[in-house]
């Protein structure tokens, strides 16, 4: 493969690796705090169903499956540089167009301010991934993709605790009974309606205005050129990667592994409502401190498997952890319960190395096909638009609630269907394993 560059980096230059890490912690905010809008409009929507409010999930990470090739071609043409400078203007432009969403108050609206917002993402992920894996040796860059990635939960983190106590704790919607807010007059209604969306647009305009300040000190940062001198074709490169199995079986692979962190990280607060349903009042669950608990459990996975890619080789560990995955998902599904719950945060350490691991996997060896294989890596992104609204749909068997019936006589219908990320973690530990022996041929 094709490798010739314009700066071959034998060492990692320290500030463009700061600032470029630091776009992790940025998309990390921006996803954490969408996952508990499904939730959140949904109470402030209710006459959406489980599956409609998941479209907040379609909409978000269908951005990505729309413009991580053009976000590709775009850095392949010009330099990474002008990439994310591109995706930070997409990005702020999204997040912004919440203020008219909420002022017209139209769930529609909403959507596509999220599909806005994610073409930035789209742009960002493209470009620093693969531009994290080239800036040192070819040797160590699945490692310092995991130490780049590892920054990612903690904006994610803070996307969490903006979410509930920005938006999920000032809900006047959630202070009703669904008896108790159908008795309300329709002026109440609206008035309750035109607060809470308020409320949701709210961090959003504060993080477009946040990434425009980062998208102007971008224009003063250099960063290295590494543009290639004999660029292959787009025709070219596209039949090295389909020519290439731990590539497109990467792609695949990594579309089950956002599935999987999406529906864990969304469906986690209807898991926890139907909890609820069967406890007194003064022993009601928060569930946003239980995805809290996953994503710490998450970022302190990640960095423990940034130290054991020292030792253990990735993919064996990686399928380690997908087998793990299955487990603590069977614990969910058929014990259920409090119990069920911790099984459910317990999740999030075994996806913690996976989506850094699978790009470093897929992309190993490349030269200028990187820029284009990144993007159907990004691409893959889109697992996370498609799976939780057939989750949602699982949900709804029985009607708009979480527990309208029992699958198998015993497993409401929320516990049942964490049953597809459980069959995420069996393609990625498959992957995982076709990884090992295509390495023990070589």
């Amino acid at each position: 493969m094709n490798s010739t560059t314009e700066t071959k980096l034998t060492k990692t230059p320290l500030i463009p690796f700061i600032v470029v890490t630091s776009l992790f912690f940025l998309w990390g905010i921006a996803n954490d705090l969408t996952n508990p809008m499904v939730s959140a409009f949904k109470k402030v929507m209710p006459e959406l169903s489980n599956f409609e409010a998941a479209l907040v999930q379609l909409a978000f990470y269908g951005g990505y499956g729309t413009m991580a090739l053009p976000a590709a071609f775009f850095i392949r043409k010009y330099n990474y540089k002008s990439g994310i400078i591109l995706g930070l203007g997409l990005y702020a432009i999204g997040a912004l167009l919440f203020l008219p969403a909420a002022e017209y108050e139209k769930f529609g609206y909403f959507l596509a301010s999220l599909y806005i917002l994610t073409f930035g993402l789209a742009f960002l992920e493209t470009t620093a991934n693969p531009f994290i894996l080239s800036l040192g040796k070819p040797e160590t860059a699945t490692r310092r993709l995991n130490l780049s990635q590892a920054f990612n939960p903690m904006g994610s983190l803070l996307g969490m605790l903006t979410a509930q106590l920005v938006v999920l704790d000032a809900l006047r919607s959630d202070d009703y009974t669904p008896t108790a807010y159908e008795a309300l007059s329709e002026v109440e209604k609206v008035a309750i309606r035109q607060n809470d969306l308020e409320i949701i647009s709210l961090p959003y305009i504060a993080l477009g205005i946040l990434v425009i300040v980062i998208m102007i000190i971008m224009f003063f940062i250099k960063v290295p050129v590494t543009r290639n001198d004999a660029k292959l074709s787009i025709k070219a490169t596209f039949k090295l990667l389909f020519k290439n199995p731990r590539y497109y079986e990467g792609v695949i692979a990594q579309t089950f592994n956002i599935g999987a962190q999406i529906m864990c990280w969304t469906f986690i607060f209807q898991y926890v409502d139907n909890l609820n349903a069967t406890r007194p009042e003064d022993q009601q669950l928060t569930a946003t401190w239980y995805n809290m608990a996953a994503m710490v459990t998450f970022l302190s996975s990640r960095w423990i498997c940034t130290w054991l890619i020292k030792y253990i080789d990735p993919a064996k560990l990686m399928m380690i952890f997908a087998i793990g995955g299955v487990v603590f998902c069977s614990g969910t599904i058929f014990i259920g319960g409090t119990f069920g719950l911790y099984t459910l945060v317990a999740v999030s350490a075994c996806m913690s190395l996976m989506f850094p691991t699978i790009y470093g996997i897929a992309l190993d060896g490349m030269g200028d096909e990187a820029k284009l294989g990144s993007a159907g890596l990004v691409m893959a992104i889109v697992g996370g638009a498609l799976l939780p609204p057939l989750q949602g749909k699982m949900i709804d068997i029985g009607g708009h609630g979480l527990a309208d019936t029992a699958i198998l006589g015993y497993i409401p219908e929320i516990n049942f269907s964490f049953i597809l990320p459980l069959l995420c973690f069996i393609v990625v530990s498959i992957y995982s394993y076709r990884s090992i022996a295509t390495k023990s041929n070589i």
